[in-house]
C-alpha cells in the first residue's frame, strides 16, 4: 500500500510534478538526469537508467491531508512482513490484504506474468518489491513506484529500483515504457480506474502491454472509501478504491479503446493483458539512448471480502 493519497485527477488534467527527486525545470518538465544518476540495464536494444534510492520521510500531502499507507498499519505490517491487514469500508466490510505473499520472494503464479513482461517494465504501487527485485534478478530493465516510504526502501533492500512516486504525478520515462503492472488489486489505485487505464496508456509505448490482476471468479464492479486497518483495529486514514472483476475491466478498456491481448486464471488469480491504442506522436520510441523525461492504496488482494465480526 502506499503512504500518499492517489487521487485520479481530472479528465484531461496533466500529471502533477513529483513529490520526491530533484525539482523540476521550469514549466513542469524534468531536466535530463533528474532521478536518474547511474547507467541503465540494456535489454532489447534499450539502455534504461534505474533510478539511485530515495529517501523521503513526508507522511503528508502538499495540502496537509494525512498519506495513507504511511505511519499507518501498512508501514507497519512491511517491516515485519505479515499481518493480518485488511481493507475496511465505511460500513464495516473487510478486505483481507496478503501481506506475507507481499513480501515473499515472486511465486510461480508470478512468474507467470513476468514471463509475459515486454522491454522496459513499469510496476505501479510496487509495495515491497518482490515483482521488481525478481526482474533486476533476471537482468530485465524495472522500476517500482510506490507512494508507501516502506515499500520502496523495502523493494530497494531486495535489489530492485523504485520512486516513491503516485502514478498520477510526473515519472520517467513518459510514453516509453514497454509493459507495465497493475497487480494485486492496484486497478484499484484512486477508485477511479477509468481514469488510472487513461494515465497508464500515456506512460506505455504506443502499442505498450498492460497487465493487470482482477478479482477472480466474480464480476464484481465497486467504488468505495476504505482505511487499513489491523486485527487490533489500529487504521490510517480514508481513502478511495476500486475492485473490478475480468468482465468489469475488459468493459472498461473496450470503451477506453484498449485491444484484449490474453486473459488466464491460476492459482486463484486471475488477470487480463491488454494493448494500448494511443497514437505515440510525443514520446521517441525506445532506444539505446537513456530515459530523461519526465499510486496502494496499494497491493490489495483481489479475492472475496470477509464479513466484519
Amino acid at each position: 500500500m502506499s503512504t500518499a493519497r492517489e487521487m485520479a485527477p481530472p479528465l484531461g488534467a496533466e500529471p502533477s510534478t513529483p513529490t520526491i527527486g530533484h525539482e523540476p525545470a521550469p514549466g513542469g518538465t524534468q531536466r535530463p538526469g533528474d532521478d536518474f544518476a547511474q547507467p541503465g540495464i540494456a535489454d532489447s536494444g534499450h539502455s534504461v537508467p534505474l533510478p539511485l534510492p530515495v529517501s523521503v520521510s513526508v507522511s503528508v500531502s502538499a495540502e496537509g491531508t494525512p498519506r495513507p499507507w504511511a505511519a499507518d498499519p501498512y508501514s507497519d505490517a512491511l517491516l515485519t512482513g505479515r499481518g493480518p491487514l485488511f481493507l475496511r469500508r465505511t460500513d464495516g466490510w473487510l478486505l483481507p490484504l496478503e501481506v506475507e505473499r507481499w513480501c515473499a520472494r515472486a511465486d510461480e503464479v508470478d512468474l507467470r506474468v513476468l514471463k509475459r513482461c515486454e522491454g522496459a517494465v513499469l510496476d505501479v504501487g510496487c509495495g515491497p518489491g518482490r515483482l521488481v527485485a525478481e526482474l533486476a534478478a533476471r537482468g530485465r530493465p524495472a522500476l517500482g513506484i510506490d507512494v508507501s516510504e516502506a515499500a520502496v526502501a523495502r523493494t530497494v533492500r531486495l535489489g530492485g529500483q523504485a520512486l516513491r512516486r503516485s502514478v498520477f504525478e510526473t515519472l520517467p520515462g513518459e510514453g516509453r515504457w514497454d509493459t507495465a503492472l497493475l497487480i494485486d488489486g492496484n486497478v484499484g489505485i484512486g477508485g477511479d480506474p477509468a481514469a488510472l487505464l487513461r494515465r497508464i496508456s500515456q506512460l506505455l509505448t504506443s502499442d505498450g502491454l498492460l497487465i493487470v490482476e482482477t478479482v477472480p471468479e466474480v464480476d464484481v464492479d465497486e467504488r468505495v472509501r476504505v482505511r487499513v486497518t489491523d486485527a487490533r483495529g489500529t487504521a490510517g486514514p480514508a481513502f478511495l478504491w476500486a475492485r473490478l472483476g475480468t468482465p468489469a475491466l475488459r468493459r472498461l478498456a473496450a470503451r477506453a479503446g484498449w485491444r484484449p491481448d490474453g486473459q488466464w486464471a491460476t492459482g486463484g488469480r486471475s488477470f487480463i493483458a491488454l494493448r494500448n491504442r494511443r497514437t505515440n506522436s510525443s514520446a521517441e520510441p525506445p532506444k539505446s539512448t537513456a530515459v530523461t523525461s519526465s499510486q496502494r492504496a496499494r497491493n490489495t488482494s483481489p479475492g472475496r471480502p470477509v464479513a466484519d465480526s
